[in-house]
């Protein structure tokens, strides 16, 4: 008994001790997970857990965002995720997003993990028109993204028809143009082609570094009102506060950079911006509601941290990353130049092999060829010594014949004709065998010249059989093969080494490897130059090539905005507008957002 009261005392205990838990789902830009969180975990506990599970270091870029009647959210670190006003039916939901973004992804996003989500974000974004995208810069991401997905692109496994089934441009752009699938995927393929040789990190950077030059990249917009009740537009980014008109998300009205700014904070609906200098007077614009001001305040924070932390020196983690990060990528450098002087050496064997085929299958036809010559020869010549012996032959005939003809007209001449009328046909017949024998004679004398000819015939047939028994054996007898070209001399001394050992990746970086490499980036900013201006020239050249096919009545007003902001040069990057913006003083900024 006591031993049962024990048992049931031990289990029960056991039981008090288990916590509690609840599921929870994440969705990410390319997965979901699922994860059994105890009911006392905070929002940091969750995040952490998720950034371990996907390997990801640069975690201050990310959030996990819920949406709440209609407003988006994001999951507080260092709030319990329960107490939250998320839906209590499991499992509960959130998604894995970018909250900040960076002002130069490619300084900035050191993992290729990281890189990616960024990529897939910014893709789903372009594709679902919340950020704008000119139809000429969405044709050359969207090669950027076929390169990312399907690497280096072969005419004979990309056929005509291998996108037909890929999202790569907005429904907008489609719709724009009197263009056939077809048609697209022509001109996608086109700039894919010019791809060729960069992996699926560098192609996703590419993208982003086009991308992060749209307007509405990156800006989180808000609808305001200034002190007049005039209603706008709040865009918050990485580089600051911009204020808009609602009816354009393009182009910034004025902009106030985070180093302008001292103080941000709100009091109910009601939001207030001290600028650095004290001298200016504070502005103030009202919101909608009360959660909008809390996600405001939110952004204004993370993203000025984030602005004030890349204008000071790399943290040791961030350094110990981007070090990390250079000798991986030095590794992926030269692992693809060894993969690409491999498959050179590859395809010149192929070459030389193709090249040995051809040349010993046109031999097999060139003796194949001397062999039916040979024996059309010696057919030949076999029936024209049978027609000279016959011609031979027939020439004796012919001549026995003449001479029994001779032989019976001399006996027709000595036998005595006792009448004239037998004289007289005797005459005839006597004539008549002349005539014959004369005939026979000739004959005879042509087929006698006849067979002389057939025998220089035989002769000449012979001598050709001859020299066919000759070509016959010189290419038996030539080489079959070729000497193969010499191998390719042996790598410089200079350039490292390394082995493949079980799971292990040794790696040694020389002083010379680091330079070289520096003289590689070097080089690749100069070529970054030239393809930039090519790549220009190329996007003016397609967007003159399908002007012809657009349909005026199907633009849209960031359509209609994006050309006449074109039209009048305003084709400086993101960074260079804002400058503009700022050109005035904060002061004036200050007092043309309350005039507004």
């Amino acid at each position: 008994m006591a031993g049962a009261i024990a048992s049931r005392m031990s289990f029960s205990s056991l039981k008090r001790k288990q916590p509690k838990t609840f599921t929870v789902r994440i969705v990410t830009m390319d997965a979901e997970m699922e994860f059994n969180c105890e009911m006392k975990w905070k929002g940091k506990d969750l995040f952490d857990l998720v950034c371990r599970t996907l390997g990801l270091r640069e975690t201050w870029f990310f959030g996990l965002q819920y949406t709440i009647k209609d407003t988006v959210a994001w999951l507080k670190m260092d709030k319990k995720v329960l107490d939250h006003d998320v839906s209590k039916e499991e499992p509960v939901t959130f998604h894995f997003l970018a909250k900040f973004y960076p002002e130069n992804a490619e300084e900035e996003l050191v993992q290729e993990i990281t890189q990616h989500l960024f990529f897939l974000q910014v893709k789903k974004q372009i594709l679902d028109e919340k950020i704008y995208c000119p139809p000429e810069a969405s044709v050359l991401l969207a090669s950027y993204a076929v390169q990312a997905k399907y690497g280096d692109y072969d005419p004979s496994v990309h056929k005509r028809g291998f996108l037909a089934q890929e999202e790569l441009l907005p429904k907008r752009v489609i719709n724009l143009y009197q263009m056939t699938p077809e048609m697209w995927e022509e001109r996608i393929t086109a700039w894919y082609a010019e791809h060729r040789g960069r992996a699926r990190d560098e192609a996703e950077m590419e993208y982003l570094k086009i991308a992060q030059d749209l307007e509405m990249y990156g800006v989180n917009y808000f609808a305001i009102r200034n002190k007049k009740g005039t209603e706008l537009l709040l865009g918050v980014d990485a580089l600051g506060l911009h204020i808009y008109d609602p009816e354009n998300r393009l182009t910034a009205k004025i902009s106030f950079p985070w180093n302008e700014i001292r103080n941000i904070s709100y009091s109910d609906k009601e939001f207030t911006i001290k600028p650095l200098d004290k001298k200016i007077d504070v502005f103030k614009f009202n919101s909608s509601k009360l959660r909008v001001n809390k996600l405001i305040l939110q952004l204004c924070i993370g993203n000025h941290d984030l602005f004030m932390r890349r204008r000071k020196a790399d943290s040791l983690e961030v350094q110990q990353m981007k070090a990390q990060a250079r000798e991986e990528k030095a590794r992926k450098q030269m692992e693809r130049q060894r993969l690409a002087r491999e498959k050179q050496m590859r395809e010149e064997a192929e070459r030389t092999r193709d090249e040995l085929e051809r040349r010993l299958l046109q031999m097999k036809e060139e003796a194949t060829m001397a062999n039916e010559a040979l024996m059309r020869s010696e057919e030949t010549a076999d029936l024209l010594a049978e027609k000279a012996q016959i011609t031979e032959e027939e020439a004796k005939l012919l001549a026995q014949k003449a001479a029994e003809a001779e032989q019976e007209m001399q006996r027709i001449k000595a036998t005595a004709i006792r009448t004239e009328e037998e004289k007289r046909l005797m005459e005839q017949k006597v004539l008549e065998a002349e005539v014959l024998a004369l005939k026979m004679a000739e004959e005879s004398e042509r087929r006698a010249k006849e067979a002389d000819q057939l025998k220089q015939d035989l002769q000449e047939a012979r001598e050709a059989e001859r020299r066919a028994k000759q070509k016959l054996l010189e290419i038996t007898t030539k080489p079959a093969y070729p000497p193969m070209n010499p191998l390719p001399a042996p790598l410089p001394p200079d350039i490292p080494s390394f082995s493949l050992i079980g799971d292990s990746l040794p790696f040694d970086f020389k002083d010379t490897d680091m330079k070289r490499l520096s003289m590689e980036i070097e080089k690749e900013k100069v070529e970054y130059m030239e393809k930039s201006k090519h790549l220009q020239e190329q996007l003016n050249e397609l967007k003159t090539e399908i002007e012809a096919l657009k349909l005026k009545e199907r633009e849209t007003a960031l359509d209609i905005l994006h050309n006449e902001h074109a039209d009048r040069g305003g084709t400086s990057s993101k960074h260079n507008t804002i400058k503009k913006l700022t050109l005035q003083s904060a002061k004036s900024r200050v007092a043309f957002f309350e005039e507004l």
